[in-house]
């Protein structure tokens, strides 16, 4: 569906009004393959929404260290469904949707991309009554990833055309370091096999959202 970003803010608004109607936090997915925009989305809506209404949980805080991707032999599979902690993942996305005004703050692990490692307790949930959570497996219904999209008041998908989407990661991957083909070796293997993957839970999401 093409919608403006106007529409989305306003969507994203609902849930806030619906946070403040049951006291408690309302959980927003962002699904989509890589490099299809979903950490701009997320931190669009945080902008657009009033100061403290919104924060980013993204689901990449549960990689797997590159430690435990080698112990593993999964190094060079590194952002494959296997490789996160999903059980982790649903865990926190239970805690975050149980929250309540005024109850202890839960703290998420982030991602950084400058050092490709998570980071423990990078991110502060308190009361802001819409937490946005983005990441690839949103809506995969194996493991605990349904454990997870139990908890989310809506899933949207982010669907982007594969020519600019693969532009867009390639771009990211140089940016983070990676040598010019070696970024287009990853994104046209790795993450497409992941891509594949991700495209076929485009259904089971409550909206998918195509570029305006």
């Amino acid at each position: 569906m093409r919608l403006t970003t106007q529409d989305l803010v306003e969507r994203a608004a609902g849930l806030v009004a619906e946070a403040a109607r049951t006291g408690r936090t309302q959980v927003l997915g962002i699904a989509g393959p890589p490099g299809a925009g979903k950490s701009t989305l997320a931190a669009t809506l945080v902008a657009a929404l009033a100061p403290g209404t919104a924060v980013v949980v993204g689901m990449d805080g549960f990689h797997l260290s590159n430690a435990v991707l080698a112990a593993h032999g999964s190094r060079d599979r590194k952002g494959a469904v296997d490789t996160f902690d999903d059980a982790g993942y649903a865990a926190l996305i239970g805690r975050i949707a149980d929250r309540r005004p005024g109850d202890p703050a839960v703290y998420a692990p982030e991602f950084r991309r400058e050092i490709e490692e998570p980071v423990a307790a990078g991110t502060e949930v308190a009361d802001q009554p819409l937490v946005i959570t983005e990441g690839n497996y949103l809506l995969v219904p194996d493991g605990a990833w349904p454990a997870a999209r139990a908890r989310m008041a809506e899933v949207w998908y982010l669907e982007l055309p594969d020519a600019e989407r693969l532009r867009r990661l390639v771009a990211r991957h140089h940016a983070f370091g990676k040598p010019l083909p070696d970024a287009e070796a990853w994104a046209r293997g790795s993450d497409q096999r992941n891509a594949e993957l991700i495209a076929t839970t485009r259904h089971a999401a409550d909206l998918v959202v195509e570029p305006a």
